[in-house]
């Protein structure tokens, strides 16, 4: 065990109390220092040394996003079922009832409204932690009910893309949701409300095929991973090497697939921004 994780004890043999460190600090994958945790929350969960942005969670990005990240919730009473009684490794309704004890929400999915820089907005932000952010039946529903809710009351909608793609162990149920939701978001786009999509890491499989490519404007995290299959099953298809940075943020920008890439710290002001025009285009 590293030296920044080791608990260092109850007592020293002098009899005074020692510090314990473990969980204080955090090796940075990027570039390999080891770095005060509370540094790392300060600086919006991304490494001061080399902006490296670590995974956050649903909740995280809200008050991040959220004017004093306050926020009122909406659909977090739906829950899912076992509709093919799947079982690979473990039982689907086992993994169900783990990630709900562990994550405290029913899906991998929160619905939200609340105020950006003032202006209200509705914001759907997925939990990769939830079975790897994966998208079946509720978080399909529950995202056509944002797009619904936004669309009918002409509020301007935010979806925080973290997420494997369609959760399979809910077969054709969770591919269908990828059809469901570009409806609703294009009956949204013919009524002109705005629509801005972020993309987070990691954004693929059916999520990357549908929505999150779809927002009038779409963002993306520096170093997100994004794309449909994985860099190792296309190597693997293709029998090729891919190149450097391929499916990064920065190589889709360059490809025209992005928008914009955004620091994590600017996405509020970005957003806002956009708004203030997409609001008067419109």
């Amino acid at each position: 065990m590293a030296w920044f994780k080791r608990d260092s004890g109850d007592v020293d043999p002098s009899g005074e109390k020692k510090i314990r460190t473990e969980g204080l600090w955090v090796k940075c994958e990027q570039c390999r220092q080891v770095i005060w945790k509370k540094d790392i929350e300060e600086n919006f969960h991304c490494c001061p040394k080399c902006e490296k942005h670590f995974r956050i969670d649903a909740r995280t990005r809200l008050a991040q996003l959220l004017d004093d990240g306050a926020y009122e919730t909406d659909d977090d009473n739906l829950v899912s079922i076992d509709p093919l009684k799947f079982v690979d490794l473990k039982p689907y309704a086992s993994r169900l009832t783990a990630a709900r004890r562990d994550t405290g929400l029913n899906d991998a999915i929160i619905n939200a409204r609340g105020k950006l820089n003032g202006r209200p907005v509705i914001v759907s932000a997925m939990e990769y932690s939830f079975i790897g952010g994966s998208m079946g039946a509720v978080v399909g529903e529950m995202i056509a009910r944002a797009v619904e809710r936004a669309t009918d009351t002409r509020t301007p909608l935010i979806i925080v893309s973290a997420s494997g793609g369609a959760r399979m162990m809910e077969g054709v149920i969770s591919l269908m949701q990828l059809a469901k939701i570009s409806a609703v978001l294009a009956r949204m786009d013919d009524a002109k409300v705005p629509y801005i999509s972020i993309l987070t890491d990691p954004t693929t499989g059916g999520v990357t095929a549908s929505f999150a490519m779809l927002g009038d404007l779409n963002i993306a995290e520096p170093g997100a991973l994004i794309g449909f299959a994985g860099p190792r099953v296309i190597e693997q298809t293709i029998r090729q090497k891919l190149p450097p940075g391929f499916q990064r943020a920065e190589f889709l920008l360059e490809h025209g697939m992005l928008d914009a890439v955004v620091h994590r710290k600017e996405i509020k002001p970005y957003i806002a921004r956009a708004l203030d025009f997409m609001v008067k285009a419109a």
